[in-house]
């Protein structure tokens, strides 16, 4: 429990560090090149397009409402223009300190603004077969003509209905009717479909797209920054946006999904999912089921990006003992993800998978009970360490989670099976040589427990 409250408080206990950001700075945008950056603001203003974009850490302040307002503007042009700053303001260079950083607490609506961008697209991004449901239609329905669903079927159709224009005419009704519907073409669906009039062209919707991603790449990039963290970490809106693109990771964005994972990660160690039941405005109705759900998702992901960052989030997440009883029902599942991670060959996979299971060992006693029995468990576990991997802190790990599972008596009966390999490990790697012999200290010090075992199974009297 120490180390959790320690692990709390750090916020990075939970597996590696985050992923760098993927976008690179232009040249002459940084504190050290502001030679190159006095002699952009001499240059035309043809020169301050696309990556060569030059955008001082004070242009935030001069013009932050400006930038709002062109983020709701939705127009393509002050929109690529917003987007593009943004960017250049947003990015963050690896083991770079920014203090140039500009947090999101200094432009008010900025967020909010961003995930509109998001949120227009995610309404149109589905192909409507797959999102229109059936609607009643109750108003008029007795009427031939309503106005309201029912008119491109009868006028569409054969049969025949009365025509005040054909009472001058010489031709029956019926007759009227059969030549009116065969001198012209029926109506095509699309005209009575609600949004037919209304919908984006191919072009269109590029565009949509190429602005949701790169908002949602401003969003990750701002969850970088220390200054934004508890902002976006409180703020609704950002978390139901950022989790429902995970949710349709299949139909979604692969760019879009990545980004919103990424922002989850950076976020984890400050969420609290009980935000989604709170009394703050809702956007977005999501539970705090559907919030794990959707982390689960990602976790079964084939992908590798995505399931080790599902991995590294639920290691981070299960810090805060406020999400314990969200995420503890889907427990039989996420180790036996976290187990299958182990057996893949890349590296980050296993160590993404051995910050979680470190966190989740340090739970209960159910917990480690759960993922002693869970098969090949302890034999991945062993494997890490003796290949061993890359990084000595993934190794260390693996070999307290081993230290945590012998800790429980019951335990113990299955874990002197491997008795020979804690030895091995003992007396030929010197770095984990003193939790190898705490190990074997724990399992073989009483003597006794083999008998107390076999008490339990078949009665004997003592």
């Amino acid at each position: 429990m120490q180390k959790r409250e320690l692990g709390k408080v750090g916020g990075a206990t939970g597996g590696a560090a985050p992923p760098a950001a993927k976008r690179g700075r232009p040249f002459g945008s940084g504190n050290s090149n502001a030679a190159a950056a006095a002699a952009a603001d001499s240059a035309a203003p043809s020169t301050f397009l696309g990556p060569s974009l030059q955008v001082h850490s004070s242009f935030a302040d001069q013009n932050n409402k400006r930038i709002v307002l062109a983020l709701q503007s939705g127009l393509k042009s002050e929109l690529t223009w917003a987007l593009n700053t943004l960017t250049l303001l947003s990015f963050k260079e690896k083991d770079d300190v920014r203090r140039d950083a500009t947090p999101l607490a200094k432009i008010p609506g900025l967020l909010d603004a961003l995930l509109q961008v998001v949120d227009d697209w995610r309404d149109i991004a589905l192909p409507k077969e797959l999102i229109k449901g059936p609607r009643v239609r109750m108003l008029g329905v007795n009427s031939v003509v309503s106005g309201f669903g029912n008119e491109y079927e009868a006028l569409s159709s054969n049969a025949a209905h009365s025509n005040p224009g054909s009472t001058g005419s010489g031709l029956s009704n019926t007759e009227s009717s059969s030549q009116k519907s065969m001198s012209r073409p029926s109506p095509s669906e699309w005209w009575f479909d609600e949004d037919g009039l209304f919908n984006l062209d191919e072009e269109g919707r590029a565009d949509k797209q190429q602005c949701a991603v790169a908002a949602s790449n401003i969003i990750r990039n701002f969850s970088f920054m220390p200054d934004n963290e508890v902002i976006m970490a409180q703020h609704r809106h950002c978390l139901e946006t950022v989790f429902q693109c995970i949710e349709d990771h299949i139909t979604q964005d692969e760019e879009l999904v990545t980004n919103a994972l990424e922002t989850i990660v950076n976020l984890a160690p400050l969420l609290d999912l009980r935000i989604f039941s709170s009394s703050k405005p809702s956007y977005i109705k999501i539970s705090e089921k559907r919030a794990v759900q959707a982390i689960m998702g990602m976790l079964g992901s084939s992908v590798k990006a995505w399931h080790c960052a599902a991995a590294e989030l639920l290691g981070r997440l299960i810090i805060n003992p406020d999400n314990e009883p969200y995420l503890l029902p889907f427990a039989p599942q996420i180790y036996k993800r976290l187990v299958d991670l182990l057996s893949i060959p890349a590296a980050d996979a296993q160590a993404a998978a051995v910050g979680a299971l470190y966190n989740l060992s340090e739970i209960n006693m159910d917990c480690r009970l759960k993922l002693a029995s869970e098969r090949w468990a302890v034999d991945r576990l062993l494997k890490v360490i003796k290949t061993p991997h890359p990084v000595p802190e993934v190794c260390r790990k693996a070999a307290t989670i081993l230290e945590s599972l012998v800790s429980e008596p019951q335990n113990r009966t299955l874990l002197l099976a491997y008795e020979n390999s804690f030895a091995e490990i003992l007396f030929s790697d010197g770095k984990h040589s003193e939790t190898f012999a705490r190990i074997l200290y724990e399992l073989t010090s009483r003597p006794n427990n083999k008998m107390t075992a076999a008490r339990g199974v078949w009665g004997m009297s003592s």
